[in-house]
């Protein structure tokens, strides 16, 4: 019985709508409809063509590229002089090729960012590539990466940035300006519109107008386009600029009907942070409280977003797949050859927690003054990409005989590994757990199994499984997990049998199951740790029994001839650690790890605090120890925390690693002032720390010069809590 025909027989027998039942990536829930039934519609929802066919990119490149790269900078004032772009060996063939060894099969630059600057000769302003004097005003940056990119078979996509700090800052600018809509033909220069296929027509403010032929622009002299970027940052609100999304979509699926809209639009959801944080259940099918067709489609940082408790109060149900952003180095932009990039290890990591948790993962790149992804960032991307290509290579499955405890007649066990996402094993409906076991023939050793569903045509709906494997007689348990969706990858600790079985505990309506793979994957060497106390004692550690660990405090790459580490380094002072560990058979070794040190907290006091709560005393924020955090109390004056430092140094800025578990009191604009005695104070920076609301990792700021300071006043003149809190994990100082 062939598909059509069975959902045909299936809905007549629920007397039900036939129209309301056929699958789509949108299903309306009825006000009569119970939990049952809006669970049973949920497995109805499906990916549209462009949501599957994004998906099974898996892994793709973010490129973050422009006036910030030059500005060490996140996000920029909008000020900056075109001039000062000017990278000096660009080559989008090499950031390709990076992407292409590191397994992504898309690559996403950022043609403008909050800042205004243009990456492409655009006719909308002046504050682009055409006003430096990179290629004499000539270049394109866009337009290289897009051919480089086809050259390499690798796709597109295009962040655009609503926000515009430009439009805001230049005279006349057209951002929050307070004009009122009125009918605008897109695109609006008279050039253009000889050769358009099409002229649109829209009500649109002066600043979404200028957007608009910003997004035409981009979206009919580049080719195919995959993905369309949007997110919702302001870094100066209160402008009154408010966005036509609607025009924008319309426009996107007219003139690219086969580019997802991701983020701040209908196709593709953020996946709520961007430090790689992955759900433990990451659904696809959400509720929508109205038709999405007036859904403004907000931002979904919850940890929970699709259980059956999320849907039960549903107006519809909408497939809204995730992708995991983060970046390979601490911040979106390069800053400098200190900047933090992630470890092989690391990414790895991430790699197996989004790709195989169900999300497509966006990691960024970020190309240098240059114009090139940096050697280091390099290195590790293409040994990333190795890794997966060997470890995925080979499916021990292939060949295995397949059973199940129950099974359609035409859905049989064997069609779960065939090679085929669109064939697929599944019971009858109504089965809500069953069993699935691969008989290997012989015993095999492997430490990742791979599961897919049929989301193609059968929507999510596994809800739990387990994994067991048959050992000493018996079936012995090894993970367990929530979710499966388009692919879920789980890691066990290496084991050698001839059966495993899936257990699928809870599903809805009756699981599925596409494909199924068992491979060996490449184990990486655990890396050591490196930290330091607060008197300056630098510690290193490896959790991997019987190694050896070797250091160098030269800048100097460790080897098997560096010293071994037996004891703590003393460094008050500050110091580059470099460290490596080896197995003492010769089996293997880690990377090597870097870690900078300034000077110590040794010799500070806190002088003075505006206020602190019981369990977080301001002695916890130069604690040199993370997990213990300062909180002020709220009140009505302004926060702040005063260091004595125990001698004169001179500074060339400080740093602030906020509490991540609580964004309440993460300063989100601060003062920092500098005192020789404690009574003459001098401001040396005021600003922002930019996106640590998404991203609260380590803030470092440098001043325009040198202060000679002994005490050292920090002061949050804006938490991301709105109220009048404080809080830090740990304040350092930079003093090189």
């Amino acid at each position: 019985m062939n598909l059509k025909r069975y959902i045909f027989l299936t809905l007549c027998l629920l007397n039900l709508n036939v129209f309301a039942q056929t699958p789509g990536n949108t299903i309306k829930v009825e006000p009569n409809d119970d939990l049952d039934e809006i669970v049973r519609k949920s497995t109805l929802v499906v990916p549209d063509d462009r949501q599957y066919e994004w998906q099974q990119l898996e892994y793709i490149a973010f490129l973050h590229f422009g006036q910030n790269t030059f500005h060490a900078l996140e996000w920029g004032t909008g000020k900056e002089d075109p001039k000062d772009f000017y990278p000096t060996e660009l080559d989008a063939n090499q950031w390709i090729s990076v992407v292409k060894d590191a397994g992504m099969k898309m690559a996403m630059l950022t043609v403008k960012h909050h800042d205004g600057f243009c990456l492409w000769p655009t006719r909308t302003s002046d504050h682009s590539v055409k006003s430096s004097n990179w290629k004499n005003g000539k270049g394109d940056v866009l337009g290289e990466l897009v051919a480089a990119a086809r050259k390499q078979d690798i796709k597109v996509g295009l962040y655009l940035s609503p926000a515009d700090l430009h439009e805001i800052e230049r005279p006349g600018g057209t951002y929050g300006n307070g004009s009122k809509p009125h009918k605008v033909q897109i695109p609006s220069d008279p050039d253009l519109q000889k050769t358009a296929k099409k002229i649109f027509e829209y009500e649109l403010d002066d600043y979404d107008a200028l957007f608009m032929n910003q997004l035409y622009e981009i979206l009919t002299q580049y080719g195919q386009i995959e993905e369309v970027w949007f997110d919702g940052a302001n870094p100066k609100p209160g402008t009154g600029q408010s966005y036509n999304r609607k025009a924008w979509y319309d426009m996107i699926r007219q003139l690219q009907p086969g580019a997802v809209i991701a983020i701040k639009g209908p196709d593709v959801r953020w996946c709520g942070n961007e430090a790689g944080h992955t759900r433990n259940a990451e659904w696809s099918v959400l509720p929508l409280p109205v038709a999405p067709a007036d859904y403004d489609w907000p931002d979904k940082t919850k940890d929970d977003l699709g259980s059956r408790e999320m849907l039960k109060d549903a107006k519809y149900l909408y497939w809204y797949p995730a992708e995991t952003n983060t970046s390979v180095r601490h911040g979106w932009f390069y800053r400098d050859d200190k900047q933090y990039v992630k470890t092989v290890e690391h990414l790895l990591d991430l790699w197996y927690r989004s790709v195989g948790g169900n999300t497509v993962l966006l990691l960024n790149l970020t190309p240098d003054r240059r114009g090139l992804i940096p050697d280091k960032d390099a290195a590790r991307l293409r040994e990333v990409g190795r890794i997966i290509k060997e470890s995925f290579q080979d499916n021990l499955a292939d060949g295995a005989k397949m059973s199940a405890s129950a099974a359609m007649a035409d859905h049989g066990a064997e069609l779960a590994n065939d090679g085929n996402e669109n064939t697929f094993w599944k019971p009858e409906d109504g089965t809500t757990n069953a069993s699935f076991t691969i008989d290997l023939g012989e015993e095999k050793e492997f430490n990742a199994i791979l599961l897919q569903e049929a989301i193609r045509t059968q929507g999510q709906r596994v809800e739990a499984f387990a994994i067991d494997v048959w050992k000493n007689g018996s079936w012995q348990e090894v993970d367990n997990s929530t979710i499966i969706g388009y692919k879920s990858i789980r890691r066990i600790p290496m084991v050698k049998t001839d059966k495993v079985r899936v257990r699928i505990l809870e599903s809805r309506v009756a699981p599925t199951l596409s494909e199924i793979g068992i491979y060996k994957t490449i184990e990486l060497f655990e890396n050591p740790q490196i930290v330091r106390n607060r008197e300056g004692e630098v510690g290193i550690q490896c959790s991997v029994e019987n190694t050896q660990i070797h250091f160098t405090t030269d800048g100097a790459e460790p080897t098997q001839d560096s010293p071994v580490y037996q004891k703590s380094i003393h460094l008050p002072k500050g110091g580059k650690i470099k460290a490596i560990a080896y197995a003492l058979d010769g089996s293997g070794q880690s990377e090597v790890v870097s870690v900078d040190f300034d000077i110590c907290s040794a010799k500070w006091e806190i002088a003075k605090v505006s206020s602190e709560l019981e369990g977080n005393k301001a002695l916890n924020a130069i604690d040199a120890d993370p997990s213990t955090v300062w909180e002020s109390a709220e009140s009505g004056s302004v926060p702040f925390i005063e260091i004595d430092l125990g001698e004169e140094l001179k500074l060339h800025g400080f740093s602030y690693l906020p509490d991540a578990k609580d964004e309440s009191g993460i300063c989100q604009e601060y003062k920092l002032e500098v005192s020789r005695d404690g009574k003459k104070w001098e401001t040396a920076a005021t600003g922002t720390f930019d996106n640590i609301k998404n991203n609260p990792v380590l803030q470092e700021e440098r001043f325009d010069k040198k202060y000679p300071a002994r005490m050292i006043r920090l002061s949050c003149l804006k938490s991301l809590g709105g109220g009048k809190r404080f809080s830090a994990a740990e304040i350092g100082v930079i003093t090189k």
